[in-house]
């Protein structure tokens, strides 16, 4: 058997690869010619082009995963969706693979999605510069003992949600939040104490922001979880030597909170009342994978 996985992933991978080269390739061709172009008209007419080269990676990618695993992917969506909307998903986070399900998952349901990465993932071939052509915002991660040396650098990550948000409002899109910040491991989840099961604390100011931004645009907040029962600990590599067995995506369509728009930084009280409603979908959430990994 062990035999067998390591074959499907010596196949397996080269393909993945092949497949993200390909896609990245057109659209960082089409981006610089988007670039030299400044005509809103044709900048329009690439950027779809370039979002569906985005939806073909996924679905080819997907369907890969598809043939070298007997899995079950079930997808249970609790509501309507529409590609002329404006959507916010929040979502957790175990793998990269998490990526790849959610553009699959948004091509004929949703707008195309727009993440936020961490900068460090520029240097990353096709990925980096595929990204930046689609204009996804890159984000600087840093540690609290860096931000006391350099207190200036303290917000930047607001002013890039901020920048980028203003250029989301000029056609349908959808922006994706990983709430939790990173992935989640068992070991992050012991260091960080968190309260719990299956997820990690969330961050609220980055979504915060995002809401006080966009919030009059957004028509609703998309609480998707994303599920490897079977293969929790390492689904990438479970699915890159054919061992993925199930997969879940369950989506919560819900509305927007009352808390939506607010000076998440300056307003004490708004920082409250906006925490414990994300603590309070949080621990449903949680609540929610619990109840789907018993089952």
């Amino acid at each position: 058997m062990k035999i067998v996985s390591l074959l499907i992933f010596l196949i397996h991978t080269p393909l993945q690869v092949i497949n993200l080269a390909f896609w990245g390739s057109l659209i960082i061709l089409f981006g610089l010619v988007k670039l030299a172009l400044p005509i809103p008209s044709v900048q329009k007419f690439l950027a779809n082009l370039m979002h569906r080269f985005l939806f073909g990676f996924g679905a080819v990618s997907v369907k890969m995963v598809r043939i070298f695993n007997d899995v079950d992917v079930q997808i249970d969506v609790h509501g309507e969706l529409s590609k002329q909307h404006w959507y916010l998903i929040m979502a957790n986070h175990l793998s990269w693979l998490d990526i790849i399900l959610l553009i699959e998952f948004a091509a004929k349901r949703i707008p195309a999605p727009k993440f936020f990465l961490k900068k460090e993932l520029i240097w990353m071939p096709f990925v980096g510069l595929g990204a930046w052509a689609l204009e996804m915002p890159f984000m600087s991660r840093y540690s609290q003992s860096y931000l006391k040396k350099y207190p200036h650098k303290r917000g930047q990550d607001i002013e890039t949600t901020k920048r980028y948000c203003h250029k989301f409002k000029t056609m349908p899109t959808t922006v994706i939040n990983f709430v939790e910040g990173t992935r989640f491991t068992d070991n992050k989840h012991q260091l960080k104490q968190s309260c719990y099961q299956h997820l990690l604390p969330p961050k609220a100011g980055g979504i915060a922001f995002t809401l006080a931004t966009m919030g009059d645009l957004f028509t609703n907040i998309l609480d998707i979880s994303l599920l490897y029962p079977q293969n929790r600990h390492h689904p990438m590599y479970a699915m890159l030597s054919g061992q993925m067995k199930r997969i879940v995506i369950d989506v919560n369509i819900i509305p927007l909170p009352e808390q939506a728009c607010g000076d998440y930084f300056s307003d004490a009280v708004y920082r409250l009342q906006f925490q414990d409603w994300l603590n309070e979908r949080w621990a449903a959430k949680d609540a929610r994978i619990a109840k789907i990994m018993e089952h």
